[in-house]
């Protein structure tokens, strides 16, 4: 975002989600300038349901900043629990996620395992317009909008024709505030989503490296990087001239760490990106070695050393830049991936 954010909403958008955008920044992300703030965070609307349940699960999700329950998409700026069959607006989650963490595509996956996206007016016990299932975008996000309506059509090749409604959000009302972060407040509330499925993998890959032995597995420099935390020297790694469309693997688990739509050329001779493929198959760790302090990215498939994440990335992709060793992976490009079993990936492929 840029310093004139609190202009900018206020010519978008109307005073009333003004206000709750703003009160988000200053009371959850700190201190700082607005640019700063919320340079990362970008919003979603989800309906899926009644919004107890929906909240509470995304509330669970890395990457995600703030939740806030409310109606959208109805025939009018003012409503309440009471008025929305009137009034025609769906329960629905605002979501404030840092994009540099999670991408929308993780999102919409984990949205749809909770939803049943071809279930018109009902999901679960609750029935009614109310609880539609529906994707909303802020007006003018070109980028968001281009990334729901090609995972919608992924999911209606995969599924076949959906209920889900997708369009730019209109009409949004913040919810009264006993709804808010209501099953925190009521632990033993009804909720038609299960909780725990937040814990689960987002895809069913069960890859992981299971032989204890990495020098039988591993040439010697991959092993010197991936056993050892070591460093190949800059600019060695024949991936830093990788410019295919595909995935980049782990090569002791063979699982999906990086995607090429996220990679860029940060110029320090070690293959680099944006963001994890899924915000969950990376562990981040303090590394005081050498007299620094940095942070180490590792592998949880394989438990094995992967390079190191800095806070000098391009601004438009999050500000991130995982800097990795070639050395501890592989590259499987998107015309192979169906053969070599990672279809369920390429929707993370652009």
């Amino acid at each position: 975002m840029s310093p004139s954010l609190e202009k900018l909403l206020m010519t978008k958008l109307s005073p009333k989600r003004v206000q709750e955008d703003l009160i988000f920044i200053y009371q959850f992300l700190g201190k700082g300038s607005l640019g700063d703030k919320m340079k990362n965070i970008k919003i979603i609307y989800l309906a899926g349901g009644c919004f107890w349940g929906t909240e509470g699960y995304f509330k669970r999700i890395k990457g995600i900043k703030k939740t806030l329950v409310g109606y959208a998409n109805g025939n009018s700026d003012e409503t309440n629990y009471e008025s929305v069959a009137r009034t025609d607006h769906a329960e629905t989650v605002k979501i404030y996620y840092d994009f540099s963490r999670i991408s929308l595509i993780e999102i919409l996956l984990h949205y749809f395992r909770i939803i049943d996206p071809k279930s018109i007016n009902r999901q679960g016990n609750d029935v009614g317009r109310q609880y539609r299932t529906g994707i909303y975008w802020e007006e003018g996000d070109r980028e968001s909008e281009k990334t729901v309506r090609d995972f919608m059509a992924y999911e209606e090749e995969r599924l076949g024709k959906l209920a889900v409604e997708i369009s730019p959000i209109k009409n949004f009302v913040k919810a009264e505030d006993y709804h808010q972060d209501y099953l925190d407040k009521n632990p033993m509330g009804y909720c038609h989503v299960n909780l725990r499925l937040a814990d689960d993998p987002i895809i069913d890959d069960e890859r992981e490296f299971l032989n204890k032995n990495k020098r039988e597995a591993l040439d010697d420099i991959s092993y010197e990087v991936m056993a050892k935390s070591g460093t190949e020297r800059p600019f060695t790694s024949d991936l830093n001239h990788e410019h295919r469309k595909g995935i980049y693997v782990d090569k002791l688990s063979r699982k999906p760490l990086f995607v090429s739509s996220d990679k860029f050329d940060a110029g320090c001779g070690w293959p680099s990106f944006s963001r994890p493929i899924i915000s969950t198959y990376l562990d981040e760790e303090v590394d005081t070695s050498y007299g620094m302090v940095r942070t180490e990215v590792r592998s949880k498939s394989s438990d094995s050393h992967l390079g190191h994440v800095f806070p000098d990335g391009p601004a438009d992709m999050g500000g991130l830049r995982y800097c990795i060793n070639g050395a501890a992976l592989d590259f499987i490009p998107y015309e192979d991936m169906d053969e070599e079993g990672y279809t369920d990936y390429k929707i993370f492929v652009k």
